[in-house]
């Protein structure tokens, strides 16, 4: 694979990564270093690439896989928490929009949940690419986004219904 094909078939998703990346990681610098690391691996095994069916969906997939290890890592775990409460707290001193508290919400969801309605609700993928990058069946995925939907949708009503006993 030549330097003009890798930059046409697997550069041009560097956006998509990045995006995925910091939906996960939440820091813009750890999600910058994430898709570097990964373009660096991508690079070194591009004679491998020209093989494969879908080059996006398996960038995608090294992208997670690259986050959901540097995620384990016990400091950057501990980080992703306390950011998470800050927010929260934050959200409920300053009484955000709702467009923040929806992001919160689905920061809150579990992982598969939480990349399953990025990838779909966000990057616009569809069941089948997603059940490709998770290696899930197309049914665990809707499932999956079906379980996450509905989690908040139970939390906005609750939100909703709380402010609405306020007035």
């Amino acid at each position: 694979m030549t330097h003009e094909t890798f930059q046409k078939t697997v550069f041009a998703h560097k956006d998509g990564m990045y995006r995925l990346a910091k939906r996960l990681l939440i820091s813009e610098d750890e999600a910058f270093d994430a898709v570097q690391n990964v373009m660096i691996r991508l690079w070194q095994m591009r004679e491998e690439l020209s093989q494969r069916n879908n080059i996006e969906a398996f960038a995608i997939q090294c992208i997670k896989n690259e986050c959901l290890n540097r995620l384990k890592h016990a400091d950057v775990v501990s980080q992703y928490r306390e950011n998470t409460m800050q927010q929260v707290s934050d959200h409920s001193r300053q009484g955000d929009n709702t467009t923040e508290i929806i992001i919160e919400m689905i920061q809150s969801l579990p992982e598969k949940q939480k990349m399953v309605i990025q990838l779909k609700d966000v990057e616009e993928h569809s069941i089948s690419e997603i059940a490709e990058i998770m290696e899930l069946e197309e049914n665990a995925v809707r499932i999956n986004l079906m379980r996450a939907r509905q989690k908040i949708k139970v939390q906005l009503e609750k939100l909703f219904e709380y402010e609405q006993r306020q007035f």
